[in-house]
Order: structure tokens, then sequence, then C-alpha cells
């Protein structure tokens, strides 16, 4: 999912396409739209990140690329915490590993911005508590904990810290996960569309 998507108003419908400015052409009309300051094609924010330049994050991957992130999707999700120095603290089969790479496409929620600075140690001295050592990674798994209890579990312990009160899953989900995915899985929508057809219409006026 290289391409840019921009998107344009024409025949009272918002269309998206791959094509640059000066190439659209209205799938609607066929015509080619003539485009003043305020109605000039934008391009969409792409809602993917490269998770090893953002700090202090909630990261939501997949091993079949961000194309597999979408709220439909049946693939399973992996997700991790950054620190300050790019590196991906995420809870497996192997334990809590720390990956330099291959979160450069991921779904990114920032968390906790206020206790930055001690994150790091705080990130470190948690990953070596014996809840998440290998061992006990099926047990997790059981209880439907794993990678994503390994990180909510954080999170809570870090909100502890400021004498704020713990999240459920169902809280955090519900306030930033989900918002993120909805997000992602229209703009996933979109980008399938166009690589099929060439272009995606949506009845003006559109929130994206």
């Amino acid at each position: 999912m290289e391409k840019t998507v921009i998107k344009y108003r024409h025949c009272g419908r918002d269309v998206y396409s791959f094509s640059s400015y000066s190439q659209c052409q209205c799938p609607i009309c066929h015509q080619t739209p003539t485009f003043g300051l305020l109605n000039a094609p934008v391009a969409l924010s792409c809602p993917f990140t490269n998770g090893h330049k953002v700090s202090c994050a909630f990261l939501i991957g997949s091993i079949h690329g961000p194309s597999h992130l979408g709220e439909w999707s049946d693939s399973e999700i992996h997700v991790g915490l950054s620190n300050s120095e790019g590196l991906v603290y995420n809870y497996t089969l192997s334990g809590v590993r720390r990956d330099a790479g291959g979160w450069e496409r991921c779904v990114c929620v920032c968390v906790c911005v206020r206790l930055a600075r001690s994150w790091d140690a705080e990130l470190e001295k948690f990953s070596a508590l014996p809840e998440w050592t290998s061992e006990r990674f099926e047990e997790e798994r059981v209880f439907g904990s794993c990678c994503y209890g390994f990180a909510l579990s954080f999170i809570n312990h870090m909100l502890l810290l400021t004498g704020h009160e713990c999240l459920s899953r169902d809280q955090f989900t519900q306030r930033h996960v989900l918002p993120r995915m909805k997000t992602v899985s229209r703009y996933i929508n979109i980008y399938h569309a166009i690589s099929q057809h060439g272009f995606y219409t949506a009845n003006a006026p559109d929130d994206m």
C-alpha cells in the first residue's frame, strides 16, 4: 500500500483515486475537472506509521502487512510498545522481544505522553517480571491475554504511577483502539476499491 490516495469532489460525489493532480478524470462524467483553490484535490493521510520512530506508543501490526489490519480481517494481529530508542517490546512465545525492525507499517496509538521520561526504564523492568516469561505464554493465551495483555498491563502500570485509574480491556479498546481501527478499515476499503476499479466514490459530504 505504497501509493498515495487523493480525494476530490465532482458530480456531487467524493471521488478517490491514485491519479496525480494533473491527471484527474471524473469516473462519473469522464470529464477532466477544473479545480479552484478551495476545491483542489487533497492527499489522504496514510493511517500507518513506522513504529520504530514513535515513542511511548501502543502499536498494532500484522505479519501479513498493513492491508490485513482492517476490522473485517480474520488474520491474527500483534501488538507492542515502543520506547524512545525505536525498540518495540512485544510479548511472544519466546518471551518479551525487543524488535529493532519489523514494525515499519503499523497502527499507532500514542499513550502516556506525560510519562515519557520514565517510560523506557519502567518498560525494561516490567518486561523482566515473571508474568511475561515464555513459559507463561500459553497460560496467558488461554485467558485471551498474550501480547495485548502485556501492553495494556504496562499502560495501566504507568497510569497507576501518576494516580490515574486503570483501564479495563474494553475501556481501552473502545476509547483508543476502535476509533483508530475504524479509520484504518475505511482507508483499506478505499485503497482496495481503487486498486480493483481505478477509483472509489462516496456520497458527499464524506468524513475522510
